[in-house]
């Protein structure tokens, strides 16, 4: 288990916490939509922290081709009809291969470590074809000060975001927590806030810019290389 992050619940956790049961369980959402409509059809995707599949199979579904990247071989092993690798994403190196997409979701943006950061938005911009784009998911604006909050979904369990703490040098503790009517899993991580300038700037610093902001509330943005 990595420093300042922790999981538990019931089968294996990866070492920043996620429980490999849990991701089978959570809903995808309406994410591969905003995928979908922001990118060509039929493109070649590379997925970078895909889990367990959870939206690697809608896309998959919608005619995308992907190839999926995650640190947890438990975690790939549940995803098929997807070309899979295993290994950090910061240190990524698939020796000169290109794909129309890059997507980094699931806040991996937010990374506590800055060095972890830095890697993995170099991996995007080493990796995105020329007019291709990168996809990133943000954190919305309340994301470290609304809390404690929570949400019940339909399907009848709930996620809460039960506290931040500071950790130092602008980094917070997130305590997640999802319940539902048979098991419980908690995560705790470590998770970075970004201004919206702070965000610029990380991109920049990795050769990549804004090209637009896919959602109201800015947690999914559209990057391309800098001209």
């Amino acid at each position: 288990m990595r420093e300042g992050y922790e999981g538990t619940g019931p089968g294996a956790i990866t070492p920043d916490g996620c429980a490999v049961e849990l991701y089978e369980r959570l809903p995808v959402g309406d994410e591969p939509d905003t995928i979908a409509a922001a990118v060509p059809a039929g493109a070649h995707i590379l997925e970078l922290g895909s889990g367990v599949g959870r939206m690697t199979h809608p896309l998959l579904e919608r005619g995308f081709t992907v190839t999926a990247v995650d640190e947890s071989a438990d975690m790939l092993s549940r995803i098929h009809g997807a070309r899979t690798i295993c290994g950090p994403i910061e240190q990524l190196d698939l020796g000169g291969e290109k794909f129309d997409v890059v997507m980094l979701a699931s806040f991996l943006v937010h990374a506590g470590d800055e060095e972890v950061r830095r890697g993995m938005l170099r991996t995007c911009a080493g990796h995105v074809a020329e007019g291709g784009c990168v996809l990133i998911q943000r954190e919305g604006a309340d994301y470290h000060t609304n809390v404690p909050r929570e949400r019940i979904d339909p399907s009848g369990f709930t996620v809460r975001i039960a506290s931040v703490e500071p950790a130092g040098d602008g980094v917070n503790s997130v305590r997640a927590e999802y319940v539902f009517p048979d098991a419980v899993w908690t995560q705790t991580f470590l998770a970075r806030p970004l201004t919206k300038e702070q965000f610029e700037s990380a991109l920049e610093e990795a050769g990549l810019e804004v090209d637009a902001y896919l959602t109201p509330d800015r947690t999914w943005v559209r990057a391309v290389p800098k001209a």
